[in-house]
């Protein structure tokens, strides 16, 4: 049996089985990529309720793991050369997990590098922007008199959905069904956003969201898949 101990997060979340992957997360959009990315791929794991509004990810057992405080993070037994790996930042999780499946990632380099590089627009741009643009318009922020800092980022939000609009689409203007035109880590990371964009964050009218037919086209496919109907509800919150 894989002996995990060494990882002092196992003694706050023990694994009941340390030889399948851990997964230490919560459903928020950048949880959720890891969760249904591992169904998705079919790779066996266990994973791990983390509760930030506990202000659990800044205890010393997860900080061991992610000393960014942040969730998700992965604990995988069998990583290079057998070694566990411990791994965070759901970008290079993705990357990770196909790369060591051989899914959702080309081999080919330059599809490979291009596809990269929307992961790298989700994590850069799509997820600042959209959760600042969530706390102006739902939570705290909601109540500043100043509403410039809110207008500011439903302008940016409105123009990256334009990019992916844009995206979306084939040179002869034909929708594109994916991202890369075929399902990739690029559609797994950038999903779970775009729905809270919507959905949670009840930002669709103030972005213009009905100005986006494509996106909502893909956002829909997306979430008709049965591993991201799974992958949004893991870890099952208590």
């Amino acid at each position: 049996m894989t002996d995990l101990s060494a990882f002092p997060i196992t003694t706050r979340w023990p694994a009941q089985h340390p030889d399948r992957l851990q997964l230490y997360s919560l459903p928020t959009p950048n949880g959720v990529k890891v969760s249904i990315m591992l169904e998705e791929i079919g790779l066996a794991y266990e994973p791990h309720l983390i509760d930030i509004m506990a202000n659990e990810t800044w205890g010393p057992e997860y900080l061991s793991l992610n000393p960014n405080g942040k969730i998700p993070a992965i604990l995988d037994p069998d990583g290079p050369n057998g070694q566990p790996l411990a791994l965070f930042e759901s970008g290079a999780i993705l990357i990770y997990l196909a790369e060591k499946t051989g899914q959702l990632l080309s081999s080919d380099p330059a599809t490979r590098y291009e596809t990269i590089q929307w992961i790298m627009f989700q994590m850069g741009a799509i997820g600042p922007m959209f959760g600042q643009l969530g706390f102006f318009h739902k939570f705290a922020g909601k109540d500043y008199e100043d509403k410039r800092p809110r207008d500011r980022y439903v302008a940016e939000s409105r123009r990256l959905l334009g990019v992916l609009e844009t995206r979306l689409a084939n040179e002869g203007g034909e929708p594109r069904d994916w991202i890369m035109g075929d399902y990739s880590i690029a559609d797994v990371a950038t999903l779970g956003w775009v729905r809270n964009l919507i959905g949670f964050y009840e930002a669709g009218e103030i972005v213009g969201f009905a100005d986006f037919p494509r996106v909502a086209a893909w956002l829909e496919r997306g979430l008709a898949r049965p591993a991201v109907q799974r992958g949004l509800n893991i870890p099952a919150r208590n």
